[in-house]
């Protein structure tokens, strides 16, 4: 006996080649089959199954539940080859109210909260499908759709469903697949058979006008709709864009001045408990001055409560606050990317995906109606062939009974068709009464009426209109803003004024003392240090600058590299240990170092120099940076470092530069240009030296330097009084030796 040895092909081929074969095939396939819905009945593969496979069970709204389990082992047994935990997920989420505006599956058992928990396992839970379900269905057994073989060949699957019911936008769609993705908010399904009824009319109609009857999605969770007009109007149009969300909130009296605040509703998809865990933290962190404490007393409502820190606190104020630092606030994206009608990934726009359903709902009807007329033909040509035998009872009868092939007899004597004699052979007798022929002879004039109005419709593409119209508007009223699951949940309102919630409001404020060392290792140490007090550094390392603060102040840091950098006191690690470096915080490049650090003060002046002695005035307000890399303020040549910034006093009206020569130069502070960035002026002119030190005075107060433990003062300045960019003389005696003046 012999074997036949199956003989393998090795085939050449670049590996460029096979991995790009093999992933385009992997993107399409994820793309079409897992990620995208289908602009049709909004729906991906696996949703479709699980609601195919629900009504094959015959779990309609009227009949019992059954084990969610048995569910899922029909989807991944017949139609879906997955896991069945993906499976069941995507069946919980159809379930979960909070998750879903027009639940497609009714759920008994635990299927999870809007806090995040997990529902039951599958053998503990049951389902069948929603009155909105029934309408996505309705119709898949009259040759609505098509059907294509499921994946081992033993079944069929409808490739779309009829969609009585506009599913893609009334309960969105969120997916990510290859190289794109789709996010689509839900919508009110009243407000959508409206647009609807409107593009029947006119099918050209506005992305203006259809926003007026779709003003924005409709959320399960409810919230308020604060994004403008216009940006709504222009994410419409374009299918991408987002929408602001807020929470609901109201004030509760409390008597004697106080109050508290409820959050009754939160934005969609956010997690209550993970929410509440956020604000927790934001108080512990001190970063919520005005919020005393956060509370949970939801039931199958959401109930938040928010005490202020006291009756003084301004509720806008604080819920400004929340918003701003919490997912009490979100933006909901938009991105309109789906599936048209020939599995095309495309991006529409609102009026095309309306469109796109109107046109499935009309091929929907004229295949139905086709379906229709066919049935009734195949029952007029029944009913035909008994009308006959009525007419020739009693040669019926005879030839039944004498004939050996009465079937054949039967077609030559009355020339009907095999059907109609089959029919005749399978009468029953109780069906030759009178009364059963006038009853036939109802149902056949019923019939041809039936048929005429079919054929009529089918020919007329206005009365075809008419009808989808008359559907749409049957599905308005049956789940539209009238009855208790369609009434708009998401409150649509004008976006907010601007609130300025100032640095303040949203750190508490108390005293710190900022420590710098020479290494660069920064930290806030609680209150305001002495500088007599000792402060321990790491070996070898000692202090450079020390800063009394508080915890809302910003601090600018000039560094050699002539940027200004700028953080925020409440960042700065604590005073326990050494702290970090402050090169974690700001990209400061490791040959620079910090010049000067100060506490940020609106509207002051700074002088900032270079160690060439070149210089100019520039505004406070314009050296804040918003970035780690700060700020480029003083422009510098080759081999030059910025080496000085000093505060321009309000009643300075000179300015004193001292060099490394200890050369000293005393000339009008408006010799000095202001300018926001630059190379500036030159202060002080060096023949062999550069810049130490400079510092602006008041002329009438004298110039004033450090002197021991205290301060000297000189007001006899003429000797080292000249113009800007000179020389200037030696320093007066017992001016430091570290050429500084403080």
């Amino acid at each position: 006996m012999t074997k036949s040895a199956a003989v393998a092909v090795v085939e050449d081929v670049s590996l460029a080649d096979a991995l790009s074969q093999r992933y385009l095939s992997y993107a399409l396939s994820t793309i079409v089959s897992r990620s995208l819905p289908d602009v049709r009945d909004g729906l991906k593969p696996v949703h479709r199954r699980l609601l195919y496979a629900m009504q094959q069970l015959k779990l309609d709204p009227a009949s019992g539940f059954k084990k969610c389990a048995r569910v899922v082992g029909d989807v991944i047994g017949k139609y879906h080859p997955h896991g069945d935990a993906a499976v069941y997920d995507a069946l919980v989420r159809l379930a979960q109210e909070f998750a879903v505006r027009y639940p497609l599956v009714d759920g008994q058992g635990n299927f999870g909260t809007i806090d995040g928990d997990n529902a039951a396992a599958m053998r503990y839970t049951e389902a069948r499908l929603t009155a909105v379900a029934q309408a996505l269905l309705d119709g898949i057994d009259e040759d609505a759709v098509d059907f294509r073989s499921t994946y081992d060949g033993e079944d069929e699957e409808p490739v779309v469903l009829p969609a009585r019911f506009p599913n893609l936008l009334a309960n969105g769609a969120t997916g990510i697949a290859v190289g794109m993705a789709t996010s689509i908010p839900p919508h009110n399904a009243g407000e959508l058979c409206d647009a609807l009824l409107h593009l029947i009319d006119d099918p050209k109609a506005s992305i203006e006008t259809l926003v007026e009857r779709v003003p924005g999605p409709d959320f399960p969770t409810g919230g308020v709709l604060v994004e403008p007009r216009q940006a709504v109007v222009e994410a419409y149009r374009q299918g991408r864009g987002s929408f602001r969300v807020r929470s609901r909130w109201e004030i509760e009296k409390l008597g004697h001045g106080a109050f508290q605040i409820v959050v009754t509703e939160i934005p969609y998809q956010v997690q209550k408990s993970r929410l509440m865990e956020k604000v927790a933290e934001l108080l512990a962190a001190r970063k919520l001055p005005a919020l005393a404490d956060i509370r949970d007393e939801s039931t199958e409502t959401v109930r938040v409560v928010l005490e202020p820190r006291s009756r003084t606190v301004d509720p806008a104020m604080l819920m400004e606050q929340l918003f701003r630092q919490t997912e009490l606030e979100v933006r909901i994206s938009l991105n309109m990317n789906v599936l048209d009608g020939g599995n095309t990934p495309r991006l529409m726009n609102l009026r095309d995906v309306l469109n796109a359903y109107l046109a499935h709902r009309h091929e929907v009807l004229i295949r139905r109606s086709k379906h229709r007329l066919g049935k009734i033909e195949r029952r007029l040509e029944m009913l035909g062939g008994l009308l006959v035998a009525y007419l020739n009872l009693d040669e019926v009868i005879r030839i039944i009974r004498e004939e050996d092939e009465p079937k054949a007899v039967m077609i030559r004597r009355f020339g009907i068709t095999d059907m109609q004699a089959e029919a005749i052979l399978n009468m029953r007798l109780r069906q030759l009464r009178k009364l059963e022929e006038i009853e036939i002879r109802k149902e056949h004039d019923a019939l041809n009426v039936e048929r005429a109005n079919i054929e009529t419709l089918l020919g007329d593409e206005g009365r075809r209109w008419n009808a989808i119209a008359a559907e749409i508007r049957e599905t308005g009223k049956q789940f539209g803003q009238n009855t208790e699951l369609g009434r708009r949940r998401t409150a649509i309102e004008q976006a907010p004024p601007s609130v300025v919630v100032p640095l303040e409001a949203m750190i508490e404020r108390e005293p710190i003392t900022i420590v710098c060392s020479e290494k660069g290792w920064i930290r806030a140490i609680k209150g305001h240090v002495s500088d007599t007090a000792e402060i321990r550094y790491k070996e070898g390392d000692r202090g450079r600058f020390t800063v009394h603060v508080q915890t809302t102040d910003k601090i600018l840091i000039f560094a050699t590299n002539g940027r200004f950098y700028t953080l925020g006191c409440d960042r700065l690690p604590g005073g326990r240990g050494h702290g970090e470096p402050l090169r974690l915080m700001i990209d400061l490049p490791d040959r620079h170092e910090p010049v000067d650090m100060m506490v940020h003060v609106q509207g002051r002046r700074l002088l900032v120099a270079s160690d060439k002695g070149r210089g100019f005035i520039v505004g406070e307000n314009e050296v804040i940076a918003q970035t780690r890399n700060g700020r480029q303020v003083l422009n510098l040549g080759a081999g030059e470092e910025a080496a000085a910034c000093v505060v321009v006093g309000g009643e300075a009206d000179s300015v004193a530069v001292v060099g490394s020569n200890r050369k000293l130069l005393i000339f009008p502070l408006g010799e000095i240009p202001v300018m926001t960035r630059g190379r500036g002026v030159i202060l002080q002119r060096y023949s062999r030296g550069e810049l130490s030190d400079l510092t602006t005075f008041a002329r009438a107060d004298g110039l004033s330097w450090r002197f021991g433990s205290g301060l000297r003062t000189e007001t006899d300045l003429a000797t080292w009084r000249g113009k800007r960019g000179q020389v200037g003389q030696k320093v007066p005696r017992g001016f430091p030796l570290a050429n500084r003046f403080t």
